[in-house]
């Protein structure tokens, strides 16, 4: 089982002078749980989000986010110096490839590029970041040599072109990969072949965060208001993916949402409310449909009396 840990986070804006956002949150999410984040606009939710999947718009000005690992998680053995890493020393890609993955509320569109190049590139490029930083640091030193040495020497060819097999997972594997994943989140196969989100409905590039997601299999994923703006057709085949996250790849889910309805088809095991940069209350799902009733400004009152 992996453990995400964040303890007394605090962020702001990455600027001279910028917002303090983050005021010391403290959070546990653990494999194969699924926690609700709640909270009204402001207080910090998506901040927290980006903080942990490493975003150069904020700068973290204390607190720790540590990722622990059992072992068990990958392929290859991994030694006890190894089972413990603090994501905040991490680049963005060294996070992903350790398991962190972030669902955007606001996917970007890309011409050009098809979902099944992204999705193979971007799997391969989290294998190949995982192995390096899982190798040894003598082959590490020689690997990082030989690859300022054939920068020196610049590209034959575009960078852009290469052998269609290239990476350890080629085309033909890859495509029984993303058949598999389709089908477990019911997604129709055409959508392989479209442009990345070009086009799509707000709905369809929500489905695809789940689908990247499904493909790369992080232990944590944390999902930035996915439901925002769904459809209850398409909330329902988005929630089928979150639970099949939890459920089939025994993923810890994050679940940033306004919205109980959300949680009628995702149970969360826990549900935390943010108010002004920090976890003011947590519960079980029943804390959901107290704040669906009441809304948050009990909540805020709460603290605030036992201030």
């Amino acid at each position: 089982m992996a453990v995400l840990k964040i303890n007394n986070l605090q962020a702001k804006v990455a600027e001279d002078g910028g917002e303090q956002i983050l005021e010391g949150v403290d959070l546990e999410v653990a494999s194969n749980e699924i926690h609700a984040l709640m909270g009204p606009n402001g207080s910090g939710k998506s901040t927290l989000a980006k903080v942990i999947a490493g975003h150069p718009s904020y700068e973290v000005t204390g607190g720790s986010v540590t990722l622990e690992l059992d072992g068990d998680e990958f392929d290859e053995d991994i030694t006890d110096d190894l089972k413990e890493w603090d994501l905040l020393d991490l680049e963005p890609n060294e996070r992903a490839a350790l398991g962190i993955f972030l669902g955007f509320q606001y996917p970007a569109e890309i011409e050009g590029v098809t979902m099944v190049n992204f999705l193979r590139t971007a799997l391969n490029a989290k294998l190949e970041e995982r192995e390096e930083l899982f190798e040894d640091e003598d082959e590490a030193e020689e690997e990082a040599e030989e690859a300022t040495n054939e920068d020196a020497a610049g590209y034959d060819t575009s960078p852009m072109e290469g052998d269609v097999e290239e990476g350890e997972i080629g085309v033909a594997e890859f495509q029984e990969i993303l058949q598999e994943k389709m089908e477990l989140l019911d997604m129709d196969e055409k959508f392989a072949s479209r442009y990345l989100n070009a086009g799509f409905s707000g709905g369809e590039k929500k489905q695809n965060e789940v689908l990247q997601a499904a493909i790369l299999e992080p232990e944590f994923a944390v999902l930035d208001e996915i439901d925002s703006g769904l459809d209850i057709d398409r909330l329902q085949d988005v929630s089928k993916g979150i639970n099949a996250l939890r459920d089939d790849q025994n993923a810890g889910i994050l679940q940033i949402t306004h919205y109980q309805r959300v949680l009628d088809y995702v149970e969360p095991d826990h549900v935390h409310v943010m108010i002004d940069g920090k976890v003011a209350k947590s519960g079980g799902p029943e804390l959901a449909e107290e704040l669906e009733d009441k809304g948050y400004d009990w909540v805020r009152e709460e603290v605030y009396e036992a201030a």
